[in-house]
C-alpha cells in the first residue's frame, strides 16, 4: 500500500468556502473510496471492448458486474482482452463529474483511503490517473480481489464509497457504512448500513452529515 501525503490543488465551488459547520465540531473521518466504476466513468470500458468484440452494447444494457457476462463471452476471452488493453483504458478512463472537487475539498478534514481490486502492477497507472485529475488522497491499496472487508478493518473505514453491489453487501455484513454510488449493474435491495447515492455531490452532503454527527457526538460525551 502506497502512502501519498501530496495534496493536489484544483477549483473548489465558492459556497463552500465557508462552510455552517465550525471545524472543532467535524470528526475526521476515514473515507475509503474504490476505484473503477466510483471516481471514474463506469462505462468507460465499453467502447474498446465494443470495438475488440464487434458488439454494439449500449450503457443501460450493462445489467451485471462481470464485464464477460455482459458481453456474453467466455471469461478467458474477456481476460485475453483486458491484458492487452487493461492498462491503457485504466490510463485513460474519464472521471466522473464531481470527483475532483468533492475530494479536494474533503481532504483537507478527512482521510482519503482509495481501495481497489485492482493488482499491484496497475499502481503507478493508478496514481498517474489521480494526479492528471487532480484528486488528493492518502493512501491507495491494490489487493487484486473483490473482497476488500480485511482493508476495511485496518483502515478502520467510517464509510466506504462503492459501485459493486457484492463488495457493499460485504462490507455491510460487516459492519461497515457504505455509499453505493447507482449503476445499471447495482440495482437489488439494500440493508439499512448501505445507502444509494446517485451522484458525487449527495456522497459529499451524506459525509458531511456523518462527520457533523459524529463531531456532536463526541462535544456531548465531554460535556
Amino acid at each position: 500500500m502506497l502512502n501519498l501525503k501530496k495534496p493536489l490543488t484544483g477549483i473548489v465551488p465558492p459556497e463552500w468556502i465557508n462552510h455552517p459547520f465550525k471545524k472543532a465540531e467535524i470528526k475526521q473521518l476515514n473515507i475509503c473510496i474504490d476505484i473503477d466504476g466510483t471516481v471514474t466513468d463506469p462505462y468507460y470500458w465499453l467502447e474498446k471492448a465494443n470495438w475488440y468484440f464487434n458488439m454494439s452494447v449500449k450503457p443501460d444494457e450493462v445489467t451485471q458486474y462481470d464485464i464477460h457476462k455482459v458481453m456474453e463471452i467466455e471469461e478467458d476471452d474477456y481476460l485475453e482482452f483486458y491484458n492487452l488493453y487493461g492498462n491503457a483504458m485504466h490510463r485513460d478512463a474519464k472521471v466522473r463529474f464531481g470527483v475532483s472537487q468533492i475530494i479536494q475539498k474533503l481532504y483537507p478534514n478527512h482521510k482519503i483511503h482509495i481501495v481497489t481490486a485492482r493488482e499491484d502492477k496497475l499502481e503507478r497507472t493508478s496514481i498517474e490517473w489521480f494526479a492528471k485529475h487532480d484528486i488528493p488522497i492518502d493512501t491507495i491499496a491494490h489487493l487484486g480481489t473483490h473482497y476488500k472487508v480485511d482493508k476495511a478493518i485496518e483502515l478502520e473505514s467510517d464509510v466506504f464509497i462503492e459501485d459493486s453491489y457484492n463488495n457493499a453487501m460485504q462490507l455491510s455484513a460487516a459492519g461497515f457504512e457504505v455509499l453505493l454510488i447507482d449503476c445499471t449493474y447495482n440495482r437489488g435491495a439494500l440493508p439499512t448500513n448501505v445507502t444509494r447515492v446517485k451522484n458525487w455531490f449527495e456522497i459529499y452532503q451524506i459525509v458531511l452529515s456523518l462527520s457533523h454527527n459524529h463531531g456532536s457526538q463526541q462535544e456531548k460525551l465531554l460535556v
